[in-house]
């Protein structure tokens, strides 16, 4: 990587989230996030699917192929070490869970990704770093809030928080200014009624003013 997940987080805030983006769509999609700006991406595993391996690793090299080299794209919802393979084999820079797995968090810095597990208490937030974290992500944040952030942040200020989870345009500053590096977003840009439209300029426009809203 050209450079830390951790750096890339702190430097461009937003992750935008792919969940359920058809494969005619996603190019279009990460074009029009690109476009806006956006410069960190998630794509998701389907869990439902029996396929999701190739579907995913499909996605990831489609979302680095349409793309600038500084576009970093990552694996989201990798519950195993075989999707964390299959994730590294496509290109990705870094991986996402809801939880937090000792293996997965090692078998992704073994293979030089970032590693961004799951976490709620300061107990497991303190675990997933110590277990080779780059960042934790405090999810879901929306049922937290803020202040929980501060507050976890006062005696465990050397962990750097991705908040995820009910993050908008209406409290994304407020997640940032209790402490958290960044917020993951998904369909509050990744608008799937937009996507389904063909809007994409619309997209583009709304991650625009996700940014702007942050300066």
């Amino acid at each position: 990587m050209k450079e830390t997940i951790l750096e890339a987080v702190k430097k461009h805030r937003i992750i935008a989230i792919l969940r359920g983006v058809e494969p005619e769509k996603l190019e279009d999609t990460v074009r029009a996030l690109y476009d806006g700006g956006i410069r960190l991406l998630e794509i998701t595993f389907d869990q439902r699917s029996p396929s999701r391996l190739q579907e995913t690793a499909d996605a990831i090299r489609t979302a680095l192929r349409c793309c600038g080299d500084d576009l970093l794209v990552g694996a989201g919802t990798v519950l195993t070490v075989e999707e964390v393979q299959a994730a590294a084999e496509a290109g990705a820079s870094f991986i996402l869970a809801p939880n937090t797995n000792a293996e997965v968090i090692r078998a992704a810095v073994d293979r030089g990704l970032g590693a961004i597990p799951g976490a709620m208490t300061p107990t497991e937030i303190e675990y997933a770093y110590r277990c080779g974290a780059s960042v934790v992500k405090l999810f879901p944040s929306d049922n937290l809030g803020p202040a929980y952030i501060r507050a976890v942040l006062a005696p465990l200020s050397h962990i750097p928080i991705l908040a995820v989870g009910g993050v908008d345009q209406s409290n994304i500053r407020d997640f940032l200014a209790a402490g958290a590096v960044g917020a993951g977003i998904g369909s509050n840009i990744v608008n799937k009624k937009m996507i389904a439209a063909g809007n994409f300029g619309a997209i583009t426009e709304l991650a625009r003013s996700y940014l702007a809203a942050l300066d």
